[in-house]
């Protein structure tokens, strides 16, 4: 007889706590939206509600202020991010990983996902200091864009009198960056053309060669 221990097979969700998980990410997929339009300032929480078509009260039987609901947005992002990372082939030349991430990021935002950054003094930016979630996603991305980086001025790809962290900073503005959509407002450029112009712009700079 077989000495492998059987394990029981997991637990299955009741009906309640699927249709709970389902308001949920409702939820954080219109914060997520209202993020990337009108950022954290102009973003109300009635604008939630309406949005995921529930009362303000059932809303805060989920997430118990707005702060907690751009947080859990944010942290939707940073997983994606840390998924998108994952997915990507580590033999290539750093550089082009680099360029990859930048893309994915300015993708995401013409697709109207990627939630405005917090600014300094913003309340937001408090809670997801606090947000161990957030941050650890944030540590992983982090870490592994820094080692990018500095492979990719080693062997030259990449300005090696500019420190790391503003390069690092320099691609987390991309996720943010509103050159594209004063380009798109503009309709004479593609989704593509736009983002392959400000790649452009990003690491070959403006200099003419």
């Amino acid at each position: 007889m077989s000495s492998a221990v059987l394990k029981s097979p997991p637990a299955k969700r009741s009906f309640r706590e699927q249709m709970h998980q389902a308001r949920e990410d409702a939820i954080i997929q219109a914060v997520n939206r209202l993020l990337a339009e009108k950022g954290f300032d102009a973003m109300t929480v009635d604008e939630v509600a309406a949005e995921v078509g529930i009362a303000k009260a059932s809303l805060y039987k989920h997430f118990s202020s707005k702060e907690d609901l751009a947080a859990a947005a944010m942290v939707k992002v940073m997983l994606r991010a840390v998924a998108f990372l994952d997915n990507l082939d580590t033999s290539e030349r750093p550089i082009d990983l680099l360029k990859a991430v930048a893309r994915w990021t300015m993708e995401v935002q013409l697709a109207g996902e990627m939630p405005s950054l917090p600014s300094e003094n913003s309340a937001l930016r408090g809670a997801l200091m606090v947000n161990t979630a957030y941050m650890d996603g944030l540590m992983q991305v982090s870490d592994r864009l820094g080692a990018w980086i500095e492979a990719a001025q080693a062997d030259g790809s990449l300005n090696r009198n500019l420190p790391p962290i503003a390069v690092l900073y320099t691609l987390y503005a991309r996720a943010c960056d509103p050159v594209l959509g004063f380009l798109r407002a503009s309709g004479t450029h593609s989704d593509s053309e736009i983002i392959d112009m400000v790649m452009t712009s990003c690491f070959e700079g403006l200099n003419a060669r």
